[in-house]
């Protein structure tokens, strides 16, 4: 069993739907973005939720192709390959992770 394989392609699966789901529906699932839910519906209403929705839905698009990527060439090379894979995900995940929620989202603030 390639364990870099599976442990890809349950990646892949989960940030495919995930991805689709931001895709369907659009402003309605930046309710579902950390950070974003924590702010009153009133400061909420200060904010782009499309374009948060379009980053995020890209975002998930982007880790799917990472994924994929490593899901194929464990399946195809080596199984370590997966590791490569997980370090580039984990790159641009810790990327975008702020503590500070108005500072995560103030490039999204309407004029």
């Amino acid at each position: 069993m390639n364990v870099g394989f599976v442990l890809c392609g349950v990646l892949v699966i989960t940030f495919a739907i995930l991805g689709v789901l931001f895709a369907i529906f659009k402003e309605k699932s930046a309710e579902f973005v950390s950070g974003f839910n924590s702010f009153s519906k009133k400061e909420q209403a200060l904010y782009d939720k499309a374009r948060i929705s379009r980053d995020i839905r890209n975002e998930f698009f982007t880790w799917t192709a990472i994924m994929l990527i490593g899901a194929l060439l464990s399946y195809f090379l080596s199984p370590y390959m997966a590791i490569p894979s997980y370090i580039i995900w984990l790159i641009l995940f810790f990327k975008d992770v702020h503590l500070d929620n108005h500072k995560a989202f103030e490039k999204y603030l309407l004029n």
